[in-house]
């Protein structure tokens, strides 16, 4: 695919460099040389020097027949994001997107509006991690996941601990023991290191391995028991950093918890968080970093602790105060991607990256158009996308185990109506059904092959 990027900041970058990984044809427009130079020095991606909204710029970028255009320009006002959107649907792009910071745009009539002026999908990256956010406190026990289905079917990212009873045990030994519970839950992946291993059945699960698994809903405490997990009730919850990422998490979660607080150094900011969110938001002037402060409010009270200030090093350190302190559940908003895995081997439960979560969603945009949902999963490279299957397409032609499905890809599961089960060898997917597959970047395009 041909795809432009109007805007070479945070997640421009990130996007261009994720989305030139799967073989598309990047070329990136931004007004900063510097920025520009730093993107084209690590990625595969053509840079054009201009301004942001010339239409002369756009032509000489190849915006009139391209597949796709994203306009994420950095430290501008979100209407500058729309008009570029826009004039690049009027010049012949085929699909516009635009990064918004502004909620009310996404109301559904607003939504409609923008959808029949010409913009595809507009896209708020901080309420995208907010929302991202919530969704892992309803699932404490594991790393990461996602639901297929309102939960019909559930992948789960799980860490092997030193008391976890899987710990040493090989893949053919697990299968042995669980056997008799019926096939409720499969092992699809295990993220070692840099390292992701599809396991064979003598696989050892190693300490700090992550174990990537789906379940059915039923399946899923057991399956919890195995790796000595269990879910946290989360109805009080600590809040690090006023950013826009918490502003959006507190709005909405108020809602579903008793109590909600804020932490944030800057005075101005908690006198427009404390006019804005619910009664059951309070706000505390302070500095999140001293532990005495964090003592001061009752830390260990909590059920959740989520950093989520403009400070990559504050967040991760603060999630390690606040679990020495007791809390069972924290979280962390990482910008740097160099990050992710050392925050969880710091013993922070959950990783949040509105970067990653971001370029899933564009990702979307490059397949054939029957991928319903994708998303990056923690801890790995891997993507797990969520496919309706077409009538016709190559994946209904027989058994999975003869499909010659690409080696670094997974179907997990499968909805076929009101039912879901999980994916074996001798599975047959059938028209309409909704799938679950597992995939390394270098597959993705392969996979997407056999859902056409």
């Amino acid at each position: 695919m041909r795809i432009v990027i109007e805007g070479a900041g945070q997640v421009g970058s990130h996007l261009a460099k994720m989305l030139s990984r799967e073989a598309n044809e990047i070329t990136v427009i931004d007004n900063d040389a510097k920025r520009l130079s730093q993107l084209t020095a690590i990625a595969d991606v053509v840079g054009i020097q201009g301004t942001s909204s010339s239409i002369k710029i756009m032509r000489s970028a190849g915006v009139p027949g391209c597949d796709l255009f994203i306009a994420v320009n950095p430290f501008v006002s979100q209407e500058v994001n729309i008009v570029s959107a826009l004039l690049a649907k009027k010049i012949g792009a085929k699909k516009v997107t635009a990064r918004l910071e502004d909620e009310e745009f996404l109301s559904p009539e607003n939504k409609l509006m923008f959808k029949e002026m010409g913009i595809d999908l507009m896209f708020f990256p901080e309420k995208i991690a907010a929302e991202e956010i919530i969704d892992q406190l309803k699932h404490s026990a594991s790393t990461d996941s996602m639901d297929f289905a309102h939960g019909k079917l559930q992948m789960a990212v799980f860490k092997v601990e030193e008391t976890s009873p899987m710990l040493d045990m090989k893949l053919g030994e697990f299968v042995a023991q669980t056997s008799a519970e019926g096939l409720q839950f499969r092992i699809i992946a295990i993220a070692r290191g840099d390292d992701t291993i599809i396991p064979k059945v003598d696989t050892h699960f190693r300490y700090h391995d992550l174990v990537f698994t789906i379940a059915k809903r039923e399946g899923m405490p057991l399956l919890m028991k195995y790796f000595g997990k269990s879910n946290v009730e989360v109805d009080r919850i600590m809040i690090l950093g006023g950013s826009e990422i918490a502003e959006q998490l507190a709005k909405t979660i108020a809602r579903q918890v008793s109590e909600v607080k804020i932490i944030e150094k800057d005075k101005q900011r908690c006198m427009e968080l404390i006019e804005m969110l619910p009664g059951n938001v309070s706000v505390v002037h302070g500095d999140g970093r001293n532990s005495d402060l964090l003592a001061d409010e009752d830390i260990k009270s909590y059920d959740a602790f989520v950093a989520a200030c403009g400070s990559d090093e504050t967040n991760v350190l603060a999630c390690v105060v606040a679990k020495k302190f007791g809390v069972e559940r924290v979280i962390a908003q990482v910008e740097n991607v160099e990050y992710l895995r050392l925050a969880e081997e710091l013993g922070v439960d959950t990783v949040i990256n509105k970067k990653l979560l971001t370029a899933a969603r564009m990702l979307k945009f490059t397949l054939s158009g029957k991928a319903r949902t994708i998303k990056y999963m923690s801890g790995t490279k891997a993507e797990v996308l969520e496919y309706t299957v077409a009538p016709g397409s190559a994946i209904t032609r027989g058994p999975l185990k003869n499909m010659g499905f690409p080696r670094n890809a997974i179907v997990g599961g499968v909805i076929r109506g009101s039912e879901s089960f999980i994916a074996v060898g001798d599975t047959v997917i059938e028209a309409y059904d909704r799938v679950a597959v597992f995939a390394l970047p270098e597959a993705v395009k392969e996979v997407d092959r056999f859902f056409k």
